[in-house]
């Protein structure tokens, strides 16, 4: 069993639903954010995940919108992001680890989260 937690942020409960379970299959805890300020507050009030799994495109605060209120807060900013999208084009200078296109696709998923958590910060 991993000692590393995911957060996901997607405003689909059907997504959050599917990725926490295929997430927790592979070994990982996971927690939930329906749009980028319950992510923020999510960081701000527990202790720090492993990685950020982001959805862009969200109602209250997209994910281009918690990504730069996230690099803004020192005790955050270093969290791992990976992008998830169903846009086949993001804006430039999105600073993340890694995009990856929905539906995503498990071996994908697996390489990015393994990369993320493997990365020397």
């Amino acid at each position: 069993m991993s000692t590393h937690t995911i957060l996901v942020v997607d405003d689909d409960a059907d997504i959050r639903a599917s990725l926490c379970d295929l997430l927790e299959d592979e070994g990982y805890a996971v927690a939930t954010a329906a749009h980028g300020r319950d992510a923020l507050d999510y960081l701000r009030g527990h202790p720090a995940p492993s990685v950020v799994l982001l959805d862009l495109m969200m109602p209250t605060m997209d994910g281009y919108e918690f990504r730069a209120e996230q690099k803004r807060d020192p005790t955050i900013a270093a969290i791992p992001v990976v992008v998830m999208t169903a846009r086949g084009t993001v804006e430039p200078g999105l600073d993340v680890e890694q995009i990856l296109q929905k539906p995503l696709k498990l071996p994908k998923l697996r390489d990015a989260l393994q990369r993320a958590l493997t990365r020397p910060r």
